[in-house]
């Protein structure tokens, strides 16, 4: 057994966790083994310790529990106040952004000057004005300036039996 130490099974259980048997084999073996006897030694005067430490009353000093919460309630009123803080930091350049865009195109129209048209040339353009739905699909109604798909054929036919020609 002196080949075995036993100072594995001290630190993996407590002294109070060893059943008699092991406290009997422990004891054997530290008559052979003095670093064994004395880490035994060691274990047993801290449990001792422990075990006195225990035992004396602890008092907390005096005003502990009203420094404790005043301290606290200090913290609770610092969060508090930073809460408002922390929002601004998160949102504060999304929302300076969206009211600087505000400003921006609230004053847009005052700095930027506006078309100036003449009545005649106002009701000239909203005559001669065409949408894309009235071009690309033929909604505006009215046939007589529509060119027909022969009329196209024979006017690109006719250019190039032309360039043939020449």
């Amino acid at each position: 057994m002196s080949d075995k130490h036993i100072i594995s099974l001290i630190e993996s259980n407590g002294l109070s966790a060893l059943s008699e048997s092991e406290l009997s084999a422990i004891r054997a073996h530290n008559g052979d083994c003095s670093d064994c006897r004395r880490a035994f030694e060691v274990a047993q005067i801290s449990v001792l310790l422990l075990k006195e430490r225990l035992a004396e009353p602890f008092e907390p000093s005096p005003f502990f529990q009203t420094r404790v919460m005043a301290h606290l309630r200090e913290r609770q009123i610092a969060n508090e106040s930073w809460a408002w803080g922390r929002m601004w930091r998160a949102a504060g350049a999304l929302a300076s952004s969206m009211v600087a865009t505000v400003a921006a195109l609230a004053i847009l129209p005052f700095v930027v000057p506006g078309t100036q048209s003449n009545s005649g040339t106002s009701e000239m353009t909203a005559l001669n004005t065409y949408s894309a739905e009235e071009v690309l699909l033929d909604q505006s109604g009215t046939t007589d300036d529509q060119v027909s798909d022969g009329q196209v054929l024979t006017t690109l036919y006719a250019s190039a039996d032309e360039d043939n020609v020449r």
